[in-house]
């Protein structure tokens, strides 16, 4: 009687940790497919300083730098090479004609660039990109002046500084080719030239 009541008692404890095991070795490839996701996702703050002498519109046109959030989201087809898209909420600034004040736009600039990654390992992990930006002007307050979107290239230098497996410290510095037409009633008056430096500083986290 105490035989079977032990192997009545045993066999359910059995099968419970039968289940428990095959529960575990199901759910250890996800934990690993996180730790080893190709996924990089940054936030920190950037800021976008617009060359000195801006184009061609009554005499020169000034346009200040600003600085404002920024966020991007990269992904890593390997341990070099990564596809990176950079956004923002739009940067308003000021425009000055001819050293007077006109009046100011917004624009928005996302990026999209491939990177390479040289030290994917190492403590310090500098890397290099190449790629293009499409910049959307709005909100424009110049006086009736309004400013055509923008298509062109954009380069990039950084490096990554690794706290631990998933989050970093990052900075990086960005030209972006940003040309565009101002027009007036339809009709083409002037261009203006940003190509900004875009510099961020940022913390990452990848998942």
């Amino acid at each position: 009687m105490k035989a079977q009541n032990t192997r009545g008692n045993f066999l359910p404890a059995l099968k419970c940790l039968l289940a428990l095991s095959a529960g575990s070795l199901a759910y250890m490839p996800t934990v690993q497919a996180a730790v080893d996701s190709p996924w990089l996702v940054r936030a920190g703050i950037s800021q976008v300083e617009p060359k000195s002498d801006n184009g061609s519109l009554g005499g020169g046109v000034s346009v200040d730098r600003q600085v404002g959030p920024s966020v991007n989201v990269a992904y890593f087809f390997s341990p070099n090479i990564a596809v990176d898209v950079l956004g923002a909420l739009p940067f308003e600034h000021d425009i000055s004609i001819g050293g007077v004040h006109a009046g100011s736009t917004k624009h928005l600039p996302p990026t999209v660039s491939l990177q390479y990654h040289f030290l994917p390992d190492a403590a310090i992990q500098p890397f290099v990109g190449v790629g293009a930006n499409y910049t959307f002007f709005m909100d424009e307050k110049l006086g009736g002046v309004k400013l055509k979107d923008s298509f062109g290239v954009a380069a990039q230098i950084g490096v990554d500084i690794p706290l631990n497996k998933q989050w970093l410290v990052g900075f990086d510095a960005r030209y972006i080719d940003i040309d565009t037409t101002a027009k007036l009633g339809g009709v083409d008056i002037g261009d203006v030239h940003i190509d900004p430096m875009v510099y961020s500083l940022n913390m990452g986290y990848r998942f």
